[in-house]
Order: structure tokens, then C-alpha cells, then sequence
């Protein structure tokens, strides 16, 4: 009998330590210019976080939302780096935004003095919104179904820590 049958998870366990270990072995191909250079470090972290990144979603497969929108934020990542090479790319002043919103709602709140029953709604869709952040593809779903998803992504996220630290003490001894 086949143990996927028994244990759900070790199917995914298993489609992923394989997709895993095949994108490290193909970054470990790569000759690097100087292995101890900042940048080098920096590009092989990040090569190894969108291997992992990419592996689990792959893993999961398009049965669910944060999944296929994990893939298709690589998938169009890596066309926009490949667009840009060549060009120089501008820089986003996001800490200013930020901080215009982080105004806007501190005075919104001053002006607005809400009673308890609503500050517990207010701040319940706060966390839910702060949620739809964390999770690929979380700002387009209901809250049944972002629970429901954020559920799983952890779960995955878990296995793919899990699986990463078996990787790194094998290899260690």
C-alpha cells in the first residue's frame, strides 16, 4: 500500500524535497565570481529563497489560491528582470507613502471616535487585512476563505522549514 494513501502530507513532503534538492543542485552549478563577495552571497540567498518559495507552491499545485499566486508572482518577477536587463531601475520612496497613510489614519482615528463594539470590528478587519498581506493572493478572498488558506500556507510553511533544517544537517555532518 502506498504510504501517500496514509499520510497526506508526506506526498507533499516528498514533491517537494525533490523540487527542492534539484533547484540546489542547479544553483550549486553555477560558478560563482567570487564566492565571498556581498553581492554573491545576497544573489545565492535569493536564488535559494525563490527555489524554496518555488518548490512548495509547485509542490501544492494550482489546488490552492496562495499557491498559484506564488507562482505567478515568480513567473512575473522573473519577466520583469528579464525586461529590465539593461536598464537601470528607479527606486520607490515607499517610506514616504507609508508614512502619509500611517497620518491619514491616526488623524482619520482622532476625528472619529468609535464606541468599544466598534473598535473591536475595526481592529478584527485590521488583523484581517494585515493577514490578506501575509498570504499569496490573500487580498482577493472572503475571510472564510482566507482562514481556510492561511491555515494551509502555514502548514506548508512548517513542512518546508521542517524539510530545510533535515537538508542542512544532513549536509553539515
Amino acid at each position: 500500500m502506498n504510504s501517500s494513501h496514509l499520510n497526506p502530507s508526506s506526498s507533499l513532503k516528498s514533491r517537494f524535497t525533490t523540487r527542492f534538492l534539484r533547484a540546489l543542485t542547479r544553483i550549486n552549478a553555477r560558478k560563482p565570481i567570487s564566492p565571498s563577495s556581498p553581492r554573491e552571497i545576497f544573489q545565492r540567498y535569493r536564488r535559494i529563497k525563490v527555489a524554496a518559495d518555488k518548490s512548495m507552491a509547485s509542490s501544492v499545485r494550482s489546488r490552492r489560491t496562495w499557491s498559484r499566486a506564488t507562482l505567478w508572482k515568480l513567473r512575473s518577477r522573473s519577466c520583469l528582470q528579464l525586461a529590465s536587463l539593461g536598464r537601470r531601475r528607479s527606486v520607490k520612496t515607499s517610506t514616504i507613502t507609508s508614512r502619509q497613510a500611517i497620518m491619514k489614519k491616526t488623524s482619520h482615528e482622532i476625528e472619529n471616535k468609535t464606541t468599544t463594539e466598534e473598535d473591536h470590528q475595526d481592529r478584527f478587519v485590521g488583523q484581517a487585512d494585515k493577514l490578506r498581506e501575509l498570504v499569496p493572493g490573500g487580498e482577493a478572498m472572503d475571510l472564510c476563505n482566507l482562514l481556510d488558506e492561511t491555515a494551509h500556507y502555514i502548514k506548508c510553511l512548517t513542512t518546508q522549514v521542517q524539510l530545510m533544517r533535515k537538508i542542512v544537517d544532513f549536509y553539515s555532518l
